[in-house]
């Protein structure tokens, strides 16, 4: 099967990939809720990722936050992350990648237009609309850090539950679903959508649809086929 679907790479004019948490998962990096330790074993992960939540209680959630950043900045990208990034490299405009994931390892690989499906962890954004007096270079130091002038707060570049995805970045990948010939789903549980929905519009408009992923997934009824393989031994080889 995986020289079924190296020849199909090789055919593919269009390739769209669809990461999830099994993908991280494999650098080390743990689920959201593997990251309740400690401290925040006490808490419901949905109670430290609302924007109701961070109103509360703004220092509470941003030192979560802070907390999965210091368990992600030393990790590394897997084989399955560098192969991505050097295919691009090699293709230019042949592949888009979509993540669900937030912890930049795909970028940090060198996949640099990765569409960040829920954010990113590494980054940071006005809670509110920014005002005049909202300037980077003006940022007050905290936990969180805030506008000094109109005390705007500065939050985790994240989706929380209740928001919507980002528009832009699921307008290029919805569009991506529509006009690949091949779309890999690798790492995902398949369970969440509209990431999901993704793989199910690219069967429904003619792609081949192939699951990298050693768990059996929601999704394997809409796939060509599914390789019961971890993404770092995979990807190297399907797209060498």
């Amino acid at each position: 099967m995986r020289e079924t679907v190296r020849g199909w790479v090789g055919e593919a004019r269009h390739i769209a990939v669809l990461t999830g948490a099994g993908m991280s998962a494999e650098s080390g990096v743990p689920t959201f809720r593997d990251a309740q330790t400690g401290l925040w074993a006490q808490f419901n992960p949905q109670d430290l990722a609302t924007e109701t939540a961070f109103r509360a209680h703004p220092q509470r959630v941003w030192d979560w936050y802070a907390h999965r950043r210091e368990m992600i900045a030393g990790l590394q990208p897997n084989a399955g992350h560098v192969a991505l990034a050097a295919f691009t490299v090699r293709h230019p405009g042949r592949l888009t990648l979509i993540t669900q994931n937030v912890d930049g390892l795909h970028q940090r690989a060198g996949s640099d237009d990765t569409l960040a499906l829920h954010g990113n962890l590494a980054e940071d954004r006005w809670l509110d609309m920014p005002r005049a007096c909202c300037q980077a270079e003006t940022i007050e130091t905290g936990h969180p850090p805030r506008c000094p002038v109109c005390g705007n707060l500065r939050r985790p570049a994240v989706v929380w539950f209740g928001e919507h995805l980002p528009a832009a970045a699921l307008e290029a990948a919805e569009l991506a679903a529509r006009n690949c010939e091949l779309m890999l789903v690798v790492g995902t549980s398949g369970e969440v959508y509209p990431a999901a929905g993704l793989a199910l519009t690219a069967h429904q408009c003619g792609a081949r649809v192939v699951i990298v992923n050693p768990e059996a997934t929601p999704l394997d009824g809409v796939a060509e086929l599914c390789l019961r393989e971890p993404a770092a031994l995979c990807l190297p080889w399907l797209l060498a």
